[in-house]
């Protein structure tokens, strides 16, 4: 049985080809999903903790770092999400450019709703507070705050990219020969 020592201990993720399955939010599964994975044979572990759990009649050493063995192909099409579009625009505010925290982050209407402007990729892009109520229900080329860059549907491809510029605050050095930061964001 595990004690509460075991709570901090994820097992990064990988997919059958040993690419994460997500870097934002990076792939990470609690130690008790990894350990019911390796027990029900779909995934190989490639690294291990030194922390081991036991059940009545035998111990599990903990995996750091697991891979599926069958691979799950990404989404062509990423999900229209809040998250996603500010993933897409790298959590700057498209008018300011400013970078900051999701909790400060919008998302504004290029073409307001209330002028015909639809819910979609093509037509939504990521805002500060101060920026939206700025521009407010006006057209943007009206009061010259055109977004940085045209509102387009991005692909799953290109949000892992984007992902990968905002490494978690925590990387087990198991994770590393895995994960593809810079060597100065790894901290």
């Amino acid at each position: 049985m595990a004690d509460g020592s075991t709570l901090n201990y994820p097992a990064l993720v990988l997919n059958a080809d040993f690419r994460p399955l997500s870097y934002f939010p990076l792939s990470l599964w609690p130690w008790q999903d990894a350990i019911k994975a390796v027990c029900l044979d779909r995934v190989s572990v490639l690294s291990e903790y030194d922390m081991e759990v036991h059940s009545p009649n035998q111990a599990f050493r903990l995996p750091s770092v697991i891979a599926l063995k069958d691979y799950i192909p990404a989404a062509r099409k990423p999900a229209f999400t809040r998250f996603n579009v500010f993933l897409r625009d790298n959590f700057s505010c498209q008018y300011c450019g400013k970078q900051h925290p999701t909790q400060e982050l919008t998302f504004d209407h290029v073409i307001p709703r209330c002028k015909g402007g639809r819910t979609s990729w093509e037509n939504v892009v990521t805002a500060c507070g101060c920026c939206n109520l700025r521009k407010g229900p006006h057209m943007p080329h009206h009061i010259g705050m055109l977004p940085r860059r045209t509102p387009v549907r991005p692909t799953s491809w290109e949000l892992q990219e984007n992902g990968r510029a905002f490494p978690p605050n925590y990387l087990h050095k198991s994770w590393r020969d895995y994960l593809y930061w810079d060597a100065e964001l790894e901290g």
